[in-house]
């Protein structure tokens, strides 16, 4: 399999980890990520505070240009997205140069001055969307090389890879990745929380809510090893806001928190320099003696086979 790549901003920055772990994983996976060439910001969350047509005309040139790469390959490729933010940013201008006459044209109009134009051809995928409906679970399942028994991990979603576009997952009860955790051996931490909001920027400009808001998410998994996420913003206020709001609370609220590309890394026995569980800022003592745990048993079991 093979797809076009758009790694975004927050993967090249913050969330290095995400990056190279999802690359590391779909490439363990036997996939191809052909990263688009030259491709730029997608606006996120701040271009349509200033211009409705900038906050369309920065994803699509993006769209454009992984157009024009499979003109020139001769290949129609889907668009693997990780960033949840991205994703949304991307898949809108898909969604409403459909149902905004004239929209297109005046797009494309300022692409023409790169000499590039979009013809909506591409489909835009997020991450989780491709691992659930295009990789086979048992696949994954016969690559499980250190189980994850007696974890319990808390799939966290949040809200921009499943509204306003439920594409592959109920966004009131997302399950998607629930056959990960199970192919590793872990339990899937009971909990309503999955596809509640973080905050998201609202952690900078109202931070009073954020903080209430990851401190829900927190609370909720207490009784968890660890949460999963599939959001550079999601993981950024869940594991840089833990501290203070465990001052604020007078309540301990540490708990690892990973990407699930490093977790079914881990879990197939990818190492650290693909992993890249070294750049998370939360990965709590508890957590990391219970996985040397698993590795040791692991080794243990192996030395007496052989």
């Amino acid at each position: 399999m093979k797809y076009f790549y758009y790694p975004g901003c927050s993967l090249e920055g913050t969330a290095k980890e995400y990056n190279l772990s999802t690359v590391s994983l779909m490439k363990a996976l036997g996939t191809d990520l052909i990263e688009i060439e030259d491709w730029t910001c997608c606006g996120a969350s701040a271009a349509h505070a200033v211009s409705e047509l900038l906050s369309y005309v920065l994803p699509t040139r993006t769209l454009a240009l992984a157009e024009k790469m499979s003109r020139e390959r001769k290949e129609k490729l889907d668009i693997l997205v990780p960033c949840s933010a991205c994703y949304l940013n991307l898949k809108k201008v898909s969604h409403d140069i459909s149902s905004a006459p004239g929209l297109l044209e005046k797009i494309n109009a300022v692409l023409e001055i790169e000499g590039l134009v979009f013809e909506n051809r591409l489909a835009v995928r997020h991450l989780l969307d491709i691992l659930t409906r295009d990789i086979d679970i048992h696949d994954v399942l016969n690559r499980i090389q250190v189980p994850f028994k007696n974890f319990s991990i808390a799939p966290y979603y949040g809200c921009q890879c499943l509204r306003p576009f439920p594409v592959f997952d109920n966004p009131e009860k997302p399950e998607s990745m629930e056959p990960f955790i199970r192919a590793a051996g872990a339990s899937v931490h009971s909990w309503e929380m999955g596809g509640r909001c973080c905050g998201a920027s609202h952690m900078t400009t109202k931070p009073e809510v954020g903080r209430m808001l990851v401190a829900k998410i927190l609370t909720r998994a207490k009784w968890a090893d660890m949460i999963l996420t599939v959001c550079p913003m999601c993981q950024m206020n869940l594991e840089g806001f833990q501290k203070g709001i465990s001052r604020a609370s007078h309540e301990k609220m540490d708990i690892t928190i990973l990407y699930l590309p490093q977790f079914i890394g881990m879990a197939m026995g990818l190492p650290e320099n693909q992993t890249r569980t070294d750049l998370n800022l939360c990965i709590t003592p508890g957590f990391y003696d219970k996985y040397q745990a698993a590795l040791k048993q692991l080794s243990d079991g192996i030395t007496r086979s052989a």
